[in-house]
């Protein structure tokens, strides 16, 4: 019984850990999205970071029973357009335009190296 009981906490510890760990990695990919100075391309219009992150957000609350990991967080809810298939894309000064699944994608390995 022992062995059960100690085995039961320890799966929750982890699922808990598990869960707060991909919490933290999306609110820091909302975060990074709202104080950006590059502009979020959503089919053909330029939004600015807040205006961007406030759409992702919702996209986040719809679908947020499917996300469990912070890549899910990014095909769900900030790579294209549901309606039209575009691709989100980042304009940053003047270099060329990126999808923002990459951009999120490359800040998302950027925050684990730090959390290490």
């Amino acid at each position: 019984m022992k062995k059960k009981t100690l085995f039961f906490m320890l799966m929750t510890f982890f699922t808990i850990n598990l869960f707060a760990s991909t919490q933290d990695e999306i609110s820091h990919l909302l975060d990074y999205v709202g104080i950006t100075e590059c502009k979020y391309e959503r089919n053909g219009t330029l939004y600015n970071g807040a205006e961007a992150a406030n759409h992702i957000n919702k996209k986040y609350d719809y679908y947020r029973n499917k996300v469990q990991t912070a890549e899910d967080f990014i095909e769900y809810a900030a790579t294209k357009s549901v309606f039209s298939g575009k691709y989100y894309l980042i304009h940053c000064n003047d270099n060329p335009p990126v999808k923002s699944q990459d951009w999120l994608s490359a800040e998302l390995v950027r925050y684990r190296d730090t959390q290490k």
